[in-house]
């Protein structure tokens, strides 16, 4: 009977050790985080802007003269140029027959004028003599002035014609690449302001960025600038100038920046360019790591046992996925990163990279 009592509270002892298993034995395994740690490095600090690709200088090429028929045009879109190169030609049949009734006027008046001395030399020094009245002498020296001064006024319209001749050639004022062409042969001069070709200066396109107010002093004059164009080739550029104005409406400012000359950076095409590049080392963490809240940004880091901890920092500049720390916990700590939200205080976490 002893023995019967004894088996039964043994039996029962054991049902009591299933039913209760042990504490520890059941607590669920710590919650793995992805985490980070503070570094020190460079921020990608690149600030990106787009804009219009515009000839730097644009030489305006038109006729002085009005009145005139185009006879040729030398030139058409896409030419090289160079200084003083001819670019139209136009009809000279009007002038040239003026140039010869001004070339004889000019002799006759030569002729008149050898006459008009001859005859003043004459009675040169025959004054108050009696031999021929002063008022001879006065007359002849007065007409051969006229007539030198007749000479002068014919060869003075020899002149201009011969000058108004030269103008016919229309010549290049720079050397230059041919933008735009509005002449065409049988044309006639006139007073109109449309320009009958534009140049670009040297061929030289830049690019003109609008950047906004507060990212303009990362364009430098002489800072190295990556243009993409509209294909997706990649140009190396640098800033030529910023502009000192910005527009009142949109607060945006223009950079001017400086191309090679290529066939492919054609004036009136899209560009965007990429400012800036890496800064001075700086405390940053990945930007998934810090959590923006009502009270400020704030970190999750995990000390040595493994245990989560929120601190508040103070964030500053931001490139390439992360986020400078102007006041936060040093290098090397360690930091939660995407589910730090989901933390508890003091929680054990198992760290992962």
């Amino acid at each position: 009977m002893r023995r019967g009592v004894i088996l039964l509270g043994a039996i029962a002892l054991a049902g009591c050790g299933k039913g209760k298993p042990d504490a520890q034995a059941s607590a669920p395994p710590p919650r793995a985080v992805q985490v980070a740690t503070v570094e020190e490095r460079s921020l990608d600090r690149a600030i990106t802007a787009s804009g219009t690709l515009r000839p730097r200088e644009e030489a305006a090429v038109g006729a002085e003269l009005a009145g005139y028929r185009v006879l040729r045009v030398l030139v058409d879109v896409g030419s090289s140029v160079r200084r003083g190169q001819a670019l139209i030609v136009l009809d000279p049949a009007l002038l040239e027959a003026q140039i010869g009734q001004e070339r004889a006027s000019l002799d006759q008046a030569q002729a008149r004028a050898r006459n008009a001395a001859d005859q003043a030399r004459r009675v040169a020094g025959l004054n108050g003599s009696g031999v021929v009245a002063d008022e001879v002498i006065v007359q002849r020296d007065t007409d051969a002035a006229a007539a030198s001064g007749a000479v002068r006024q014919a060869r003075a319209a020899l002149d201009d014609s011969l000058t108004r001749r030269a103008r016919l050639t229309v010549r290049s004022p720079v050397a230059g690449v041919v933008l735009t062409r509005g002449v065409r042969p049988g044309d006639v001069t006139g007073a109109g302001t449309t320009p009958y070709l534009t140049l670009a200066r040297d061929g030289l396109v830049e690019l003109q960025a609008e950047l906004a107010e507060s990212d303009l002093r990362a364009a430098r004059p002489g800072a190295p600038v990556q243009v993409r164009l509209a294909d997706g080739t990649t140009v190396d550029g640098s800033v030529r100038l910023v502009s000192p104005a910005v527009d009142a409406q949109s607060r945006l400012g223009l950079v001017y920046i400086r191309l090679p000359v290529r066939a492919d950076v054609r004036a009136g095409g899209f560009a965007s360019a990429r400012f800036g590049g890496a800064g001075p080392a700086v405390h940053a963490v990945p930007e998934a790591a810090v959590v923006f809240t009502a009270d400020g940004p704030r970190l999750t880091v995990v000390d040595a046992r493994n245990r989560a901890h929120e601190v508040r920092v103070r964030t500053g500049t931001r490139g390439g996925g992360w986020v400078e720390l102007v006041e936060g916990p040093p290098v090397g700590t360690r930091v939660a990163l995407g589910a730090s939200s989901f933390v508890i205080e003091g929680e054990e976490v198992r760290p992962t990279r």
